[in-house]
């Protein structure tokens, strides 16, 4: 067999690997953050992975590594977290964006068997009121109904999350985080800082509303 033969033959193989799995089954799907194909808009703020093993020394960063709990063993970080409490300076665009898509964005794709509207769940380690805010996209789109996944419960801890933060209700209204699936095939899932020094560890994209496990 000649050589190129034999590395169409490798990339074939990795390509079928790689969307097995990433692929949805039965309207449902759960993904590492850590495992991103992209990282893009990142000169101002990063997403960084922690291991048990490697903790990024990109300061100011203010607590220590959850690592050791997080689903398999790693996660990643929007860093420097500058905007701890609400009296720390709020700078938009830097330690804080309300417009989705501008700042720091990590991107999955992902092959959808089913169409349909798929509910985005989130697991996420937060410390504060500053620290809990994110968004969601897809194909490069960013809309409204994946805009301020917000968290109020679960400090301290590794928490998942669907909610919307609303005028009404800043800690988040239920049902209302989702993205819709038009067509079977590729696509590309986007998650963007909201705020700095969050932290993510897993997300699951469900066509029914239930917490993951």
């Amino acid at each position: 067999m000649k050589s190129s033969s034999l590395i169409f033959f490798f990339v074939l193989f990795c390509t079928c690997a790689f969307a097995q799995k990433v692929q949805e089954k039965n309207g449902f799907i759960a993904v590492e953050a850590e495992q991103f194909d992209s990282q893009t808009a990142d000169s101002v703020r990063r997403w960084y992975v922690f291991t048990e093993k490697t903790t990024p020394s990109v300061l100011p960063d203010g607590d220590e590594s959850h690592a050791a709990s997080a689903s398999g063993k790693a996660y990643v970080e929007i860093l420097p977290d500058t905007r701890r409490t609400h009296s720390d300076s709020l700078m938009r665009g830097q330690n804080f964006s309300d417009k989705a898509g501008d700042v720091a964005v990590l991107t999955y794709k992902i092959w959808f068997a089913d169409t349909g509207k798929y509910y985005v769940w989130v697991r996420a380690y937060s410390t504060g009121s500053e620290d809990n805010g994110l968004h969601v996209g897809i194909d490069n789109q960013w809309v409204e109904s994946g805009k301020r996944l917000q968290w109020c419960n679960g400090k301290n801890a590794w928490t998942w999350e669907s909610k919307q933060r609303t005028q009404k209700n800043h800690c988040g209204e239920p049902e209302r985080i989702f993205l819709q699936v038009d067509k079977e095939g590729w696509h590309t899932i986007h998650f963007s800082m909201r705020e700095d020094g969050f932290e993510f560890d897993k997300f699951v994209l469900s066509k029914k509303y239930e917490k993951p496990e």
